[in-house]
């Protein structure tokens, strides 16, 4: 024990120092700034100290940069919109870096038993076999990689491991919960600004770029602060079905009231993006939150009320009128356009990954394929789909391996829900996996579950469900 109690004191005094001499660099730094650019110099000043404060907060709270970096990736494109000139990008990256060094500061406080279990292990082997791609015989650019390596495997593996060791108590979670609910209504609210209001010159540049997608006959598909439109509408989904499930929870009337009315303006931020396959992140989401609740009663209720809300859409013309729940009603077409010219495509991809099993690379479709890799073929091929990007970067047998991950993955954490006692844990984490099973499946349709702030809060949920047992095991 008091070896233990040196240890600690030891690594309080390092960090003591460290921050003493981060003090003394910042006030020097403050001095030269706001002497050499006056005003400018002062704000500059302002964020510097902003940025040493935060750093004091998270070596004594590492879990603070957790919830920054969740926080920050919801309105990280806003801000690139309207500074192009500073690579906002690596800001997540930087601050999971971070985090990860402030927990390592405080690693004799942390229980790293949480770290050895099977989702740390299935992360760490697809950042592996993503890491080895760099080697793919297709000869695809190596800054083209770098780039897709970042949402296809290094996110998860900073923040999966990262949960275990600082943020892993029920309090977390409850404000998780919070956090991913109240930022999605403000990006809502957000959204409708731009719809009924109008553009920042930054979203109006954006719009230009992008108006074959995003001005469909004439009316504007809301993106708010996110990448795009079909980001909008499948994470509004993803978070709506959040609340909604919880205000089945075992909580006060006030708290379930709140919880319905933001999964109601969640719901109309999905319909004014027009994202059709958000559709899909509803659908599979309650489907999958129905079984969890291993209630015949609520299943079959569930699935009848389901049942009709599809064949309302499908089989009437009711609210048509209104160009929102019509491009919504486009999804169950199987004679769209669209959707055929993803089956078109699918099918040209076939041809053309036959004799290669590992795929192209990372980087060499999609966006930075297109930036990376233009003189390859297979750049000129909209993927439309994450699936459909992951067998072109990895072949058929990452696809295998990716998708039994997914699997298995999902399928732990449901077996873990049905182990929970405590009927307010369990439904919190049932609303957390239901959301990651329709983003998974909702990525057959567009990129999701690869994409801020879809992934990080698909990442942060698996971890969280993974350590639902210990928080209910403290609760009794």
């Amino acid at each position: 024990m008091a070896d233990q109690q040196l240890v600690t004191l030891k690594s309080r005094l390092t960090i003591g120092n460290l921050l003493l001499f981060a003090g003394i660099a910042t006030a020097l730094a403050t001095g030269y700034v706001v002497f050499r650019w006056d005003i400018l110099g002062g704000v500059l000043a302002a964020l510097l100290w902003g940025a040493v404060a935060f750093l004091i907060v998270l070596f004594r709270r590492p879990e603070m940069g957790m919830l920054v970096a969740v926080a920050y990736s919801f309105v990280l494109p806003f801000f690139g919109r309207e500074i192009v000139s500073v690579p906002f990008g690596i800001g997540v990256e930087g601050l999971l870096v971070i985090s990860w060094i402030a927990a390592l500061f405080n690693a004799s406080e942390a229980d790293w038993r949480h770290v050895r279990n099977d989702l740390v292990g299935l992360t760490l082997l697809w950042f592996l076999i993503s890491v080895l791609q760099v080697a793919n015989p297709s000869g695809a650019s190596v800054m083209g990689w770098v780039q897709e390596l970042r949402g296809a495997a290094l996110h998860a593996l900073l923040i999966i491991p990262l949960v275990f060791l600082v943020f892993n108590k029920e309090r977390h979670l409850n404000i998780f919960l919070v956090l991913i609910i109240a930022l999605s209504v403000l990006a809502a609210l957000n959204g409708l600004r731009q719809l009924r209001i109008g553009l920042l010159p930054g979203e109006q540049a954006f719009l230009e770029q992008v108006a074959s997608t995003h001005l469909i006959w004439g009316k504007l598909r809301v993106f708010s602060f996110y990448t795009d439109a079909g980001m909008f509408g499948a994470s509004q989904a993803h978070i709506a079905l959040v609340a909604l499930i919880l205000c089945f929870g075992p909580y006060k009337v006030w708290v379930r009231v709140l919880l319905l009315i933001a999964g109601g303006i969640l719901l109309y931020g999905m319909l004014i993006s027009g994202t059709r396959g958000a559709l899909f992140v509803l659908v599979f989401g309650a489907f999958s939150a129905i079984f969890l609740f291993k209630n015949f009663k609520v299943l079959t209720l569930g699935l009848i009320m389901g049942i009709c809300a599809l064949a309302f859409l499908k089989y009437t013309h009711i609210g048509s009128g209104n160009y929102h729940i019509y491009r919504l009603r486009t999804a169950l077409d199987p004679q769209d356009a669209s959707l055929n010219l993803r089956f078109q495509n699918q099918q040209i991809l076939n041809d053309h990954l036959k004799n290669k099993p590992f795929g192209e690379g990372l980087g060499v479709i999609g966006t930075w394929g297109h930036e990376y890799n233009s003189d390859k073929f297979i750049s000129t091929i909209e993927p439309d789909s994450y699936w459909v990007k992951v067998w072109a970067m990895y072949g058929v047998v990452g696809l295998t391996i990716w998708f039994c991950m997914m699997l298995y993955i999902q399928g732990k954490c449901g077996g873990y829900i049905w182990r929970i006692r405590d009927p307010g844990l369990r439904i919190k984490l049932i609303a957390l996996l239901a959301g990651t099973v329709g983003i998974f499946v909702s990525s057959y349709g567009n990129e999701v579950i690869n994409r801020i702030p879809a992934s990080l809060v698909v990442y942060v949920s698996w971890a969280l469900i993974y350590l639902g047992p210990k928080m209910d095991s403290e609760r009794r």
